[in-house]
């Protein structure tokens, strides 16, 4: 079986690749399963202080693997994406996400649940499941966290596309840079991090996410019901069916 997500560890630091191009880097069961390994071992290890998680090609994530969903069911997948969201925000060492080219959906939760996030000033986001006959809910989780009360209004009710440098306005990513900036950007915020000593990085984590990850505990299992419910229903099957086949 082909790897997905490759990980490397140089000067301190943890590149985490998402590298699932036949899918735009979908939440497939092995992407995530891969990316939970990964992250764990660099929590692991202790010649890492900070974990990036970057992507191959032009798109970031797509957020769920709807072919996966339709024939599986929804609720284990939407566990695992609350999990995957808690693991972010809880663990020891800070995690930057460079957001470069397409993020949607559940691609938005994983940078929601980062710490830091940069972004190309020309990606495009979207939360898109209002369109399917869903709800963005086990990423609100961390979206609706991250976001002002109104950019998370207009962007979960629109669904319609909006750009990094959006996304740095609405809260959603820590900085939005230009194109050709972005890699040394992400470097120098890596550096900076890495500076700082595992002690304080864990406990000025702990401290920063401890609201985070209450909201995450304490609505994670509603909120994944509810994705399982909206999956299961006749609306959403439609919806979902014309747009794989609109794919094709």
């Amino acid at each position: 079986m082909t790897e997905l997500v490759h990980c490397t560890v140089a000067d301190a630091v943890a590149t985490i690749t998402l590298d699932s191009p036949h899918n735009r880097n979908a939440l497939s069961r092995q992407l995530v399963t891969e990316l939970f390994e990964h992250l764990r071992a660099a929590a692991a290890d202790d010649t890492v202080r900070v974990v990036l998680i970057d992507s191959s090609g032009k798109v970031f994530c797509s957020g769920a693997d709807l072919s996966e969903a339709t024939a599986d069911g929804m609720e284990e997948g939407a566990r695992r994406i609350v999990e995957l969201q808690r693991l972010i925000v809880s663990l020891d060492k800070p995690v930057v996400v460079r957001a470069y080219g397409a993020v949607r959906a559940g691609g938005i939760g994983i940078v929601a649940a980062a710490d830091i996030a940069v972004a190309n000033e020309s990606a495009t986001f979207a939360l898109t499941e209002v369109k399917l006959g869903l709800a963005a809910a086990i990423i609100s989780l961390t979206v609706h966290y991250r976001m002002n009360p109104r950019a998370a209004a207009l962007t979960t009710l629109g669904g319609e596309v909006f750009s990094g440098a959006d996304a740095a306005a609405y809260g959603l990513v820590t900085l939005a840079v230009p194109e050709e900036e972005i890699d040394e950007r992400v470097a120098a915020v890596c550096r900076s991090l890495a500076s700082g000593a595992p002690q304080g990085l864990r406990e000025s984590k702990r401290i920063l996410n401890a609201d985070l990850l209450a909201r995450i505990d304490a609505r994670g299992d509603e909120l994944a019901a509810l994705s399982a419910r909206l999956f299961a229903s006749d609306e959403a099957r439609e919806a979902m069916t014309a747009f794989l086949s609109r794919k094709r």
